[in-house]
């Protein structure tokens, strides 16, 4: 990991929402679930987290644009604008599922950034101010090709690995586009995987999982039987290796989910 790259804070705690996945019978466990970001402040505007849907927000036009690698983190809760100066629309707090908030940047303008959200509609952007903000660039990228069912990790230009992933089935598919690596989970109880590593995005076809918002996440799997199949709820499957390596990506590291 690169000196500059943001540090990661491991979720243990665990809330009741659950990621879009299911545990299979011989797993004694139950479904992992999204660790508690922050307690709810009295504010009218809505938190930009997994568990809200935003309104009034620009989406990201560029779904398959490669992205810069520079990612912000709020030291503290920051208002999100639609474009600047204007009034805000939400809030970005400085934490979210046990971890600190780092987003990606997606458009520059003097005073400001633009980032992905983690929140419903999937692909929105807000524009937050640069000052207070602390800075960092990653070069790692995650890449899942859901024709080939691949996950591909490169740093810079050199690739990391190559693997055979589980994907959504037909009736929840995994979604597409440009996304984020927004946090990491380790959870206390054994489950079906070690670690829970959510993205910014959501299941298009699923409005709730579990109880919980239906964010998409990598994970582990028992049965090796899966992997090169598409039947998760949206999740994406991935062998122990691949779990490790993408545990060492830095907080809001660019992840591109291709047709």
């Amino acid at each position: 990991m690169p000196l500059d790259a943001p540090r990661r804070l491991i979720g243990t705690a665990l809330a009741t929402i659950s990621l879009i996945a299911s545990t299979p019978a011989s797993v004694a466990a139950s479904p992992a679930t999204l660790a508690a970001s922050a307690s709810v402040t009295a504010t009218a505007l809505p938190q930009a987290t997994t568990y809200t849907e935003l309104s009034g927000l620009p989406q990201d036009t560029d779904t398959y644009g490669k992205l810069s690698g520079i990612v912000v983190h709020p030291a503290r809760t920051v208002p999100v604008y639609a474009q600047p100066g204007g009034k805000p629309a939400a809030t970005l707090p400085a934490k979210q599922l046990g971890s600190q908030t780092w987003v990606p940047v997606v458009e520059t303008r003097k005073g400001w950034y633009r980032v992905l959200l983690p929140s419903k509609p999937n692909h929105v952007t807000g524009w937050i101010k640069a000052k207070g903000l602390k800075k960092a660039r990653s070069h790692y990228r995650a890449i899942v090709k859901l024709s080939t069912r691949q996950l591909t990790v490169m740093n810079a230009n050199k690739k990391l690995g190559t693997w055979t992933v589980a994907i959504g089935g037909t009736e929840t598919p995994t979604p597409v586009g440009r996304t984020f690596l927004l946090a990491l989970m380790s959870p206390k109880k054994k489950t079906y995987s070690p670690l829970i590593l959510p993205l910014g995005t959501h299941s298009p076809t699923l409005d709730t999982f579990g109880g919980g918002p239906g964010t998409v996440a990598f994970h582990g799997w028992p049965d090796r039987k899966v992997f090169g199949k598409a039947i998760t709820h949206g999740c994406i499957r991935v062998p122990a290796h691949a779990l490790k390596v993408l545990a060492g990506l830095p907080l809001g590291t660019p992840v591109l989910i291709a047709p």
